[in-house]
């Protein structure tokens, strides 16, 4: 959570992939984070469309820190499954969106969570999804073996 909240505040830089999709985090509470992005031209596909891929990162982004903000420090997740189903079409007239995250469930091991992608302007639904998260923990030091 204090990574995360780290990056809302500018802190923290937002990792690669944000900055090159121009992806924002917009809302972090436990269980639950918003990420924006505004798609343009450099979005766009061969058929004149925002590319399913902004889409899905977005949709990925959103529900996988929303598991993270669940997770003490120096514990991890990875996104072990995605499926994003797309239900209308993003052009750059499309404006902003929106990609909220919230976890449906959080175990040991695994976690899921949902995640939605919404037109600010009239907050009509264009993709949404769900995830399973491997929680990743350090590995304990083994005692080491003799020479």
């Amino acid at each position: 959570m204090d990574f995360l909240r780290g990056w809302l505040r500018g802190e923290i830089p937002p990792p690669p992939i944000a900055a090159l999709m121009g992806i924002s985090l917009d809302r972090v509470e436990e269980r639950r984070v918003v990420f924006s992005v505004t798609p343009g031209e450099q979005h766009y596909n061969p058929i004149g469309t925002v590319h399913g891929g902004l889409v899905a990162t977005l949709l990925d982004s959103a529900m996988a820190c929303a598991v993270q903000s669940t997770l003490a420090a120096g514990v991890g997740q990875t996104t072990l499954e995605l499926s994003v189903n797309f239900v209308a079409a993003v052009t750059r007239d499309t404006g902003p969106l929106l990609g909220e995250g919230r976890v449906l469930h959080r175990g040991g091991r695994t976690a899921t969570a949902e995640g939605r992608v919404t037109a600010v302007a009239d907050g009509r639904l264009l993709a949404h999804g769900t995830t399973t998260c491997l929680i990743t923990r350090p590995e304990k030091a083994s005692p080491q073996e003799p020479s």
